[in-house]
């Protein structure tokens, strides 16, 4: 075997020891979110109830993946909460009367 395939082998190997062990240590974290349609530049706002994160997107699914994302980027620098319901939250509408 050429020293350069050996060199190889041997950082493939050292590639996949380091995303098992990245794997090893990943945790999902469940939190609730609310999607709205953005009436000013359309699209929709995806929000996250329980931390102060947003983002948005053309479609629903485009929002929830920026979300998504926007969200791992924030708690690699922030604590992870330590305990986090097995259910997401509910979120709903509320009819609020007015006076005219």
């Amino acid at each position: 075997m050429s020293g350069r395939v050996a060199l190889d082998v041997a950082v493939q190997r050292k590639c996949v020891a380091t995303v098992a062990t990245i794997n090893h240590m990943e945790r999902i974290l469940r939190l609730t979110a609310t999607i709205t349609p953005d009436s000013e530049l359309g699209g929709y706002v995806a929000r996250a109830v329980d931390v102060e994160v947003a983002s948005q997107g053309e479609t629903i699914e485009e929002a929830v993946a920026n979300l998504r994302e926007a969200l791992e980027l924030y708690f690699e620098d922030e604590e992870l909460p330590v305990d986090t319901p097995d259910e997401p939250g509910f979120v709903t509408s509320v009819d609020v009367r007015l006076s005219a």
